[in-house]
């Protein structure tokens, strides 16, 4: 690689790296809807309205998932995907998309504060 094309590689991927900063978003646009489906049927059982009926403290409520930095879809699809402790990981029975969905919904009745 000649140098011009070095730096103009260079500058391409800062760009899409700053982009991606200032701009961040997930690769799937989330489907809220579909996310209510998924949660009541794979979640609701452990988490009816946002709660938690094996650690009470571990609740879906917005002040609980901002405590433990759980507070973005990432971080609950994270969660979602690989499970943690107690909560099963859902990565072999849904697909990036339905994670996503349930995420965002999750997010969503956080902020609504499950209503």
């Amino acid at each position: 690689m000649r140098f011009n094309q070095k730096i103009t590689f260079s500058i391409c991927l800062i760009s899409v790296i700053a982009f991606n900063i200032i701009f961040p978003s997930t690769a799937f646009a989330a489907n809220t809807t579909n996310g209510a489906k998924i949660f009541e049927a794979n979640c609701a059982g452990c988490h009816i309205n946002g709660g938690n009926i094996v650690r009470r403290g571990k609740n879906l409520k917005m002040r609980t998932l901002k405590m433990y930095g759980m507070d973005s879809v990432d971080a609950i699809a994270s969660i979602v995907t690989n499970g943690k402790n107690n909560m099963s990981a859902y990565k072999e029975r849904l697909t990036e998309q339905e994670i996503q969905d349930v995420a965002a919904y999750t997010l969503q009745q956080a902020q609504q504060n499950w209503h």
